[in-house]
C-alpha cells in the first residue's frame, strides 16, 4: 500500500508520542508498504488551524495518490476541514487517526478544553478509523464521539534498548548507599507535571533523593523558566539537575544509574517512558489519571498518586529509601512487567493486519 504518515514537524523529535510515530512508519516500511511522511508546520494552536484552510494541502494530499493516509490525532486543528473536503472525492485515500492522546483531556481550564473538544471532535468524525496506543485512549475517543468505526489498539513497547540490565547489576544498584536517584523523563511542558512535583519533593529531606530531569526544555520556555525559578524559591539547585533531551547512549546511562521513575502528577496516553524506564528494572511512581495504570501496579512495580495529591509522594521515598530490599522487589517486578508487554514488532504488525483488513472494507458512504 502506498501510505501517507501526517505528523507535525520533524519524526526525529525527541519525545514519547515522536518515537512512537517513528517506529511506525519505519515498521510499515520494513514490511514492504511505501510510506511518505508529510511534516507539516508546527506553531500556536491558531497558527495550525490556519494551515488546515491552505488549498495547497488539500492539493497535496490529492496529489499523493495515498491508499491510506495515517494522521497523528494531535495534527487534528490542521487536519478536519481538510478531512471534510478530501471525503467529498470519490478518489480520497481512507483516513485513519493515529491517536495517542485526547487533547481536550489534559489538565487546563475548562473553558479552553471545551473550545479545543469542538475542533477535536470535528476531526475525529471524519476519520475511517482509529489506531489508539491504549485502552484509556479509545475511551476517551469514544467518549467524545459515537462511532462503529474500525480501530485497534496497538501499544507502544518498551523494547527500544532491549533488556539491558541482569538481576545482579539491579540488586546492586538498589542497595548502592546514598539518595535515591530519581528520573524524570520527559518533555517540560505542564501535562508532565514538573512543578507539582518540585513542590511535592520540597518536604521530603534532601539526604532521601535527588532528581533528574531528562527532556527538551524548549517546548514551552515559559513553563520552563517557571519550573527553573520554582526550584531556587525552594532551593532545590543542589537536589535538581536538567539533563536536556538524551540520545539514545546518554539515555541508556541515565536509565542505568537510576533507582525510580517519577512523575507522579504527568498526565499521558500512555507513557513509553514508563516502560522504557521498568526495562532497566525502574519502579515508576506515576499519575491515577491518564493511562498510567495501565502499566503501573499499585504496590507491585510502583505506585499511582492522585493529581492533586502533593503530600503523597513524601512517605512513598521514605518507605524505598529505608527498604531497600522492598525497592529491589519492586525493580524486579518492574522488570517483569516489561517482558510481559508485547515488541515494536508485535504493535507493527498488528497496525499493519489493520490497515489490511480497513483497506478491504466496503467504500465509505
Amino acid at each position: 500500500m502506498r501510505i501517507g504518515f501526517i505528523i507535525y514537524g520533524s519524526l526525529d523529535t525527541l519525545t514519547g508520542g515522536y518515537l512512537y510515530d517513528r517506529f511506525v512508519a519505519q515498521g510499515l516500511t520494513g514490511l514492504g508498504h511505501e510510506v511518505e511522511v508529510i511534516s507539516l508546520p508546527e506553531g500556536s494552536y491558531l497558527r495550525r488551524l490556519c494551515c488546515g484552510f491552505s488549498p495547497g494541502l488539500l492539493r497535496r494530499l490529492l496529489a499523493g495518490r495515498f491508499d491510506i493516509l495515517i494522521q497523528d490525532e494531535l495534527c487534528h486543528p490542521s487536519l478536519f476541514f481538510v478531512n471534510k473536503r478530501l471525503r467529498r472525492h470519490t478518489d480520497s485515500p481512507l483516513l485513519v487517526a493515529l491517536v495517542h492522546h485526547v487533547l481536550c483531556d489534559e489538565p487546563r481550564p475548562r473553558w479552553q478544553n471545551m473550545f479545543l473538544g469542538l475542533v477535536e471532535k470535528s476531526f475525529l468524525a471524519t476519520v475511517d478509523g482509529f489506531i489508539h496506543n491504549s485502552k484509556t485512549t479509545r475511551r476517551k475517543v469514544a467518549s467524545l464521539i459515537d462511532h462503529s468505526r474500525p480501530e485497534v489498539i496497538a501499544y507502544p513497547a518498551g523494547d527500544r534498548f532491549g533488556s539491558p540490565l541482569a538481576a545482579e547489576v539491579i540488586a546492586e544498584r538498589t542497595h548502592r548507599p546514598g539518595p535515591l536517584e530519581l528520573l524524570f523523563l520527559g518533555i517540560v511542558i505542564p501535562r508532565k507535571g514538573l512543578l507539582p512535583l518540585l513542590s511535592a519533593l520540597a518536604g521530603v529531606d534532601r539526604d532521601v533523593w535527588r532528581l533528574s530531569i531528562a527532556g527538551g526544555l524548549d517546548f514551552d520556555a515559559a513553563y520552563t523558566a517557571s519550573a527553573e525559578k520554582l526550584i531556587r524559591q525552594l532551593d532545590l539547585s543542589d537536589s535538581v539537575r536538567f539533563l536536556g533531551p538524551l540520545h539514545d547512549d546518554d539515555l541508556v546511562e541515565t536509565l542505568s544509574v537510576s533507582h525510580i521513575f517519577c512523575m507522579p502528577y504527568a498526565y499521558e496516553g500512555f507513557g513509553i517512558a514508563i516502560l522504557e524506564a521498568m526495562a532497566f528494572g525502574l519502579p515508576a511512581i506515576g499519575c491515577s489519571n491518564g493511562a498510567a495504570h495501565e502499566t503501573i501496579s499499585h504496590g507491585t512495580n510502583g505506585f499511582l498518586l492522585d493529581p492533586g495529591d502533593l503530600a503523597g509522594l513524601a512517605p512513598l521515598l521514605l518507605q524505598l529509601h529505608r527498604d531497600r530490599e522492598q525497592l529491589q522487589q519492586m525493580a524486579l517486578a518492574a522488570c517483569a512487567t516489561y517482558v510481559s508487554r508485547p515488541t515494536w514488532q508485535d504493535s507493527i504488525a498488528a497496525i499493519d493486519t489493520f490497515l489490511g483488513k480497513i483497506k478491504k472494507l466496503p467504500a465509505r458512504i
